[in-house]
């Protein structure tokens, strides 16, 4: 269980470490974080390192989430959920994303679906899982709260466009936002893979040992 949850982790912190890496290297160094969202990465001359990254997060998820199912530290509707941020994020690699140079796309539509699906079914999947322990669970359930926090502002953008008149990309800073929620959910993860960590087979944190029991003072049977 150790040893999967272990792979999970080396594969979100490798994802983390390409996605950082497109930050400061290449041609995309010069996109606009602010403004341009993630997955515009993807179309640029180094998009496979977009595509690596996000399937290393991918796997490293899968990994994790099977720990803890080994664990027994996921009901049903947890496991559904986090499967679906899985399935979001090779949805995200398999469609690409609008090419606005080019006009939109059916894969541009069903990666933008792929996207909310993933964004929101990773603190959802948290929060359900967070209700049936303490300790590490706590700290999931916070990861999966800031998450769906860092959400907020694109919801607004949207439900706030009919009043505003303002397209809900260009009301807030789409990129900054994304890239803060695209961060909280990394950490959400790495908190789920912790709690695999802390966990006994029967889904329970660990913790100190129990004192052996005196046996000079109990009795024994003969």
């Amino acid at each position: 269980m150790k040893a999967v949850a272990g792979l999970g982790v080396a594969c979100v912190l490798a994802s983390l470490s390409l996605y950082a890496g497109l930050h400061v290297m290449g041609p995309s160094a010069d996109l606009d974080w602010m403004r341009r969202t993630i997955s515009q990465y993807a179309l640029m001359p180094n998009g496979w390192i977009f595509d690596t990254a996000t399937l290393l997060l991918a796997a490293g998820s899968a990994a994790i989430v099977a720990a803890l199912l080994r664990a027994g530290a996921l009901t049903g509707g947890a496991a559904a959920a986090l499967g679906l941020w899985v399935a979001g994020l090779i949805g995200v690699v398999w469609f690409e994303k609008h090419n606005w140079q080019v006009g939109p796309s059916v894969s541009g539509d069903v990666h933008r679906v792929a996207s909310v699906v993933a964004f929101l079914s990773l603190p959802v999947g948290a929060l359900l899982a967070a209700r049936r322990g303490g300790g590490p669970a706590r700290w999931v359930a916070a990861g999966g709260v800031v998450s769906l926090l860092c959400f907020m502002p694109i919801l607004w953008a949207v439900l706030a466009e009919p009043w505003t008149g303002v397209r809900w990309w260009q009301a807030i800073p789409l990129g900054g936002v994304e890239r803060l929620l695209g961060l909280a959910e990394v950490i959400t993860v790495l908190l789920l893979a912790w709690w695999a960590f802390r966990s006994r087979p029967n889904g329970r944190p660990l913790g100190p040992r129990s004192p052996e029991p005196d046996r000079q003072n109990h009795p024994t049977m003969s």
